[in-house]
């Protein structure tokens, strides 16, 4: 490995911002100062740009296996599309199948990643099936294949849905050997009967699938989650929260001394639920689950941010080509759940957020990175620009202006939600491990040059 000088750039982490050279010795930063007097393989003029950590996306889904189909994008395709935008390093999500073992769904996944993701990642384990033989399995996910977090679902009732029971037992197994729950929060139940009845009165378009998942079935299950990490000690981390009602929840158990961890996307924070009820099928695009909200609870989550009620912004990236939207032209609960984001996300929470004023340059690197690396043990490794830490760097121009479009991203998907956005700063080189990954555009890795990321047992740093 050689090394490697940025020079003349503007250091941004979640709490410092100032002018620095960063000197890269093989794959970590090695010095940090002004007008470093070192030689270096190979040198940068960062002059102009922002030099923010690798972009952290805790929330990915990869080749998922979902609704009869697959996920249009591979941990190749994913994870180089993630490093075009500024993401370096994915969490993806190993889900056991039900009545299989927890270990089964690891290999699987590392089967799907090992030799084929271009950036690094990590996964989370999610439990489907919380059994005895299940319970003996966590202390050697934790320990053995470095996975702290453990995801249930608490909708998608007969394929990954858990009852109450199963995740007050997880939990309970979590604070013993180190983990950390992470929730899909909706009332299944509810959901169900609600999509029942609106294909019984033959409402069968895309709009009905927002209207069968009202807020309320998210903030029910998330006060729910809330409630039983607080009985089982164990601490909590809620997924894709959409709106002001979960939020809500948040709120009330900050009152009780509960901290509760909340991950948001960038899609809740920028679209809303008008998505739906575009003429003919347009609405399919947007279907996932929780599903878009009103503009009300985007200033919600915007304002969630900046009290600290809401600690990271991913994806949920699972995207489905149109063909395979399809599938549901005349059932809308058999659209394939997801949509794309990987590569649009770090520019997209840079200009939606900084540039008008939402959010501060320090806090968009807390959502974009620290926050995520803190709280799933990859903290000081990622998420920071600092000498030891891996050399994940984000040379970041924030005058450049591009618009989004499916015919230029990187996305194994044939369209993007965020078509036409017109977007104020570009990533112009992304750094991997100490090695220049894309250049102006052009990508200089290939499949496997991405590492698997083990993670100690968990402990709170947020």
């Amino acid at each position: 490995m050689g090394s490697l000088l940025i020079k003349n750039g503007m250091v941004v982490t979640a709490t410092d911002q100032y002018q620095a050279d960063v000197y890269i010795e093989g794959e970590t930063v090695s010095m940090i100062g002004r007008k470093l007097e070192v030689s270096a393989d190979k040198e940068i003029d960062a002059q102009g740009c922002y030099l923010f950590p690798g972009g952290i996306d805790a929330h990915t889904h990869m080749e998922l296996p979902f609704m009869g189909t697959h996920a249009s994008d591979s941990f190749e395709t994913g994870t180089l599309a993630g490093l075009h935008g500024g993401t370096t390093t994915i969490i993806d999500f190993a889900i056991q199948t039900q009545g299989d073992t927890l270990e089964a769904a690891l290999q699987d996944w590392h089967k799907k990643a090992d030799g084929h993701a271009v950036g690094d990642y990590a996964f989370h384990c999610a439990v489907t099936d919380f059994n005895p033989e299940t319970r003996k399995e966590i202390p050697k996910v934790i320990h053995e294949h470095g996975i702290n977090s453990f995801k249930v679902f608490m909708a998608y009732k007969g394929a990954l849905m858990v009852d109450d029971r199963q995740m007050f037992e997880l939990m309970q197994e979590l604070v013993e050997h180190g983990g950390i729950i992470t929730t899909h929060c909706e009332n299944g139940d509810m959901v169900d009967r609600n999509i029942e009845q609106n294909l019984a009165a033959g409402n069968t378009s895309p709009k009905y699938h927002v209207l069968s998942r009202p807020a309320i079935c998210e903030a029910e299950a998330a006060g729910r989650a809330i409630d039983l990490a607080y009985q089982s000690g164990c601490s909590l981390y809620i997924v894709h929260t959409t709106c002001e009602e979960s939020l809500a929840r948040v709120k009330n158990a900050t009152m009780r001394g509960q901290k509760v961890h909340v991950e948001t996307c960038i899609q809740y924070l920028l679209l809303d639920e008008s998505e739906y009820f575009k003429e003919g099928f347009e609405g399919a695009k947007v279907v996932m689950s929780p599903p878009l909200r009103k503009k009300k609870d985007q200033q919600a989550l915007w304002d969630g941010i900046n009290q600290n009620l809401v600690h990271h912004v991913a994806t949920d990236h699972c995207p489905f080509c149109m063909d395979q939207k399809a599938m549901g032209k005349d059932d809308f609960s058999k659209i394939p759940n997801g949509a794309p984001g990987i590569e649009n996300r770090f520019e997209l929470l840079y200009s939606e957020g900084v540039v008008k004023n939402r959010i501060s340059l320090n806090k968009f690197v807390e959502m974009s990175s620290t926050g995520a690396a803190k709280i799933f043990g990859l903290f000081p490794r990622k998420g920071t620009i600092a000498v030891g830490s891996d050399a994940d760097i984000i040379i970041f121009d924030p005058q450049v202006k591009h618009t989004i479009s499916a015919d230029t991203h990187h996305m194994r998907v044939d369209y993007n939600p965020y078509e036409g956005w017109q977007v104020q700063g570009k990533t112009r080189t992304t750094i991997l491990r100490g090695t220049v990954a894309i250049d102006e555009g052009k990508a200089l890795v290939g499949e496997g040059f991405g590492k698997y990321l083990k993670r100690p047992p968990f402990k709170p740093l947020i």
